[in-house]
């Protein structure tokens, strides 16, 4: 992956440079590759205006390959790897999502990230992602009373604690106090701006191949939902998240306290918080006493986001997904550095949301 940040590089560069990274991981050459799998909202962002990325992309590799786009905003990640994972008759695929979203011009990003929700019913309404995610907050605090907005903030510091210690987070070497986190002004209410996670600019690339390597993926699970948040049955939570999940976990043949390490999309704290008990981690209701225990802090039972996640790493939007599989290879593999998780990790979860809980994947890798 490449840093996330707001270098202003092209959204290409970025694919590219992410694809290099990985082909010298896995110890290939473009060659090698048979189908590129590609996910990415930048068609507009930035001034590009550039919709032909698969043919723009062959250019790039000088590959004369099938180049599948998916694009599934901020859960693009996940979807173009879930689809590699169930293509047949490939031996090596390049899946790979970039974005040059944030191009310091405020309306154009907020435009296209607002393009991943619902355009005439809600949106009329001011139901912007920061307002829908705040609303399912507040009734969730009504129904679990135990909860307070003091547990998103430790979601927050933990988040940040972690980014220091991560050379391609944006927030690397930026140690936030909880304070400031406390005192960040209000976005909506509840959710401060240190309860909301930092649009960057990146790429992201990994390589499924049928070759053995280190990690092999043993789950994976994909689901949907209404794109009206409130049309939904239940908004205490994503159902496409226990949904995915529900398929992970039962393909892996594993349970949840199996796993060591996990990648959580934590777009809003309160998301983070929601996650813990959509994916099975914890009772409903009981989300914050997982935070507040320290089990899945750096030297916890089952840290999450080691990487510093959406809120800290930062979130270019369809690089998120695969962003958190490297993630996850990278612990399992042992090669994090100074966030290398302490509890030894074999098996570590990716859980990708796009929208408001509208397209969420979730995946088990395990150290072979």
């Amino acid at each position: 992956m490449t840093k996330f940040d707001y270098a202003q590089n092209p959204w290409w560069a970025f694919a590219y440079e992410a694809a290099m990274d990985a082909l010298q991981d896995a110890h290939l050459t473009m060659g090698d590759i048979d189908m590129i799998i590609f996910s990415s909202m930048a068609s507009s962002a930035g001034g590009e205006h550039q919709t032909h990325k698969a043919s723009l992309l062959s250019d790039l590799f000088k590959t004369n390959i099938p180049i599948l786009e998916i694009p599934s905003v901020c859960g693009g990640g996940g979807v173009v790897f879930w689809t590699a994972l169930h293509m047949q008759g490939f031996k090596n695929i390049l899946v790979l999502a970039a974005e040059h979203l944030v191009n310091n011009v405020s309306e154009i990003t907020v435009d296209n990230i607002l393009s991943a929700a619902e355009k005439y019913i809600e949106q009329k309404e001011g139901m912007l992602f920061p307002t829908q995610n705040a609303l399912v907050f507040q009734q969730y605090l009504q129904k679990y009373q135990d909860t307070t907005i003091d547990d998103l903030s430790l979601i927050a510091y933990k988040n940040h604690q972690n980014a220091v210690l991560n050379p391609k987070a944006y927030y690397y070497k930026r140690p936030v106090e909880m304070e400031n986190i406390k005192k960040s002004p209000i976005v909506a209410s509840p959710l401060r701006a240190f309860d909301c996670s930092l649009s960057v600019n990146g790429g992201a690339a990994v390589i499924v191949s049928q070759d053995p390597s280190s990690v092999e993926v043993i789950g994976s699970g994909f689901a949907t939902d209404y794109i009206l948040t409130f049309g939904r049955e239940d908004f205490l939570g994503f159902r496409a998240t226990r949904l995915a999940a529900d398929q992970a976990f039962s393909k892996a043949k594993i349970k949840r306290e199996d796993i060591n390490v996990a990648e959580i999309h934590d777009a809003f704290t309160s998301v983070e918080l929601l996650s813990y008990e959509d994916l099975g981690f914890v009772p409903k209701g009981k989300g914050a006493e997982l935070i507040r225990s320290g089990k899945i802090n750096l030297d916890g039972e089952m840290p999450v986001n080691p990487s510093g996640g959406l809120k800290a790493k930062g979130h270019p939007i369809s690089a998120t997904g695969l962003a958190q599989i490297y993630e996850i290879t990278k612990q399992l593999r042992g090669e994090c550095g100074e966030r290398q998780v302490a509890n030894n990790p074999k098996i570590g979860l990716t859980h990708n949301i796009g929208g408001a809980g509208g397209t969420v994947t979730v995946h088990i890798l395990k150290k072979r």
